[in-house]
This record gives structure tokens, sequence and C-alpha cells, in this order.
């Protein structure tokens, strides 16, 4: 974006940031206290603000493709890929093919030639199909192998996909299990500073829970965990309770009605929540 006139000044959008030149071309530290109101400087910020919003609903759009299990249709990839925001988010994502093999590490989009991708051989590969996914990382199957070969291409994935936190059901648990208790107990001291949190991560607050809504093979599941319900006096302490599952109804999952998706990105809701917890209070307890 070029220069534009602010009173005796010029100012521009350089790296998401309101910069200013005077008369002569020299570039100021800061913009002029006397041009914080001049449409051309009041114009610019909204304009920062706006873009700021659009690159955090590109990266949200993205990884809900991923945690909803979503085909993606490759002419949808190639509208949105020429705009630096949603490039930014696809970029380097892993893409999977209607067979569910890994196809490769994304790289380009074109609406003639296709996806440019980086397959597992190293090489650039241009393949045409009509959708992709964007797999969770606990359905690929070598992940480890999958990561240790980003760390040598030196990727920079800006959708936390193949280094996402995952969790697999332990193999021991009874299949009738409807919640799980590893992440409950973690103490707050008010109610507001655990629905802050839920809020600050990402998630929804829903009638005293912590919801994460998933989409597995087109079947929509909750992840549930009880945080306390706001009543109008949020001073009092409250604790991250079980984790659940449920499915569109409302009715309670059991362990082997929980998909591998689900299970995950359940786990990871709770392990977050819990790692906000007051530790102080648990040290002095024990």
């Amino acid at each position: 974006m070029g220069w534009v006139p602010a009173g005796d000044y010029e100012v521009a959008l350089e790296a998401g940031k309101v910069v200013c030149r005077n008369g002569k071309g020299r570039r100021l530290k800061s913009v002029p206290a006397k041009l914080k109101d001049d449409p051309a400087v009041v114009g610019l910020r909204q304009l920062t603000e706006w873009l700021d919003r659009h690159e955090k609903r590109c990266l949200s759009d993205v990884e809900q493709w991923m945690v909803r299990s979503l085909p993606v249709p490759t002419a949808v990839l190639a509208r949105v890929w020429p705009d630096p925001a949603w490039q930014a988010a696809l970029r380097d994502v892993v893409v999977t093919g209607a067979d569910g093999g890994v196809a490769g590490f994304l790289r380009d989009v074109d609406p003639e030639r296709g996806l440019g991708l980086v397959d597992l051989d190293g090489d650039t590969v241009r393949i045409t199909p009509d959708t992709v996914h964007v797999p969770h990382p606990v359905l690929l199957e070598d992940l480890d192998e999958l990561r240790e070969f980003a760390v040598e291409l030196e990727v920079r994935q800006n959708v936390e996909q193949l280094f996402r936190e995952v969790w697999h059901r332990p193999a021991g648990l009874a299949p009738d299990t409807t919640s799980v208790d590893t992440y409950a107990g973690g103490v707050f001291k008010e109610l507001r500073f655990l629905h802050g949190r839920v809020t600050q991560l990402g998630y929804r607050s829903r009638g005293g829970y912590a919801v994460c809504p998933v989409v597995e093979d087109g079947v929509g599941v909750e992840a549930r965990i009880w945080i306390g319900e706001h009543d109008g006096y949020d001073a009092y302490g409250t604790e991250t309770g079980p984790l659940g599952w449920t499915d569109a109804s409302g009715r309670a999952l059991t362990a082997a009605e929980v998909g591998r998706v689900a299970w995950s990105e359940g786990m990871r809701m709770a392990a977050a929540l819990y790692a906000g917890r007051d530790v102080e209070d648990e040290e002095r307890a024990a």
C-alpha cells in the first residue's frame, strides 16, 4: 500500500502498523499526536484492525475444516489462495486425497494446474482432485514421521496441525465409560477466572459447561466439561469437572462411541483448562 496525504505529512500501512513521513520524505519514529484524528490515519488504523480480524478468521476456518473433517473443494482453495491471509493459513498444511492417503504439504493453488504440493519424497508435484481434506493429526498414522519430515523441510504451519497435541483413548479403558476425570479437580479461586480461560482459549461456555463441538464422519459430537454456571455472583471458587461427550440430542456417549478426533479434542480442551488452575493453592494444600 502506498503513501497517502495526512495534513503536511504522509502515512502508510507497513507490516500491520501505521507509519509516517514528513513533507521531505524523512521517516518519523512515530505518528505525530496531532494526526491522531486525521481521516487518513483513522482509516488506516481501522484497516489494520480489520486485517487482524480477517487473518484470525482465516486461521479459525481452516482449523474448523480440520476439526470437523470437512471436504474442501479445490475450487474454493483456488478462489481464496490469492488472499495473503488465506495463503498464510493454508500454506504447508498436510492434505489428503479421496482415499485418505497423505498427498503432501500444500505450497500452491492454481485454478488451471490444481494444487502444488511437496510430497513425502520431497518432490514438488501437481494434483487436480475435486476435493481434499485437511486431516486432524490424530488420524495420521505416520504422524511422528511426518513431524520429522516437516522439521527437515523447515515447514512452518500457521494452523496448528502436525504439532497439535493429540490424545488417544487408553486401550484398557472400559468401553461403557461415560466420563474421564484425568483433568478434573483443577481449582480456580473465582468462577470468572475459569470462564475467562474458556473464552481466552477459544472455547464456548453454555449452561455451566465448557464445550467443544466436533464433526466426525458426518456426525456431530460435543465434548463438555462442567465449569460452574454464572448466577450473577462470580466471586466464589470453582473447579473443573470430569470430561464427557454427548451427541446432538444431548445423550451421554460411552467411550466406545467417541471417535478419535472427538476424544483428542475433548482431552485437549480439558488439559488446557486444567493448566490454568491455581497452582499455589495446590502447593499449600500439599
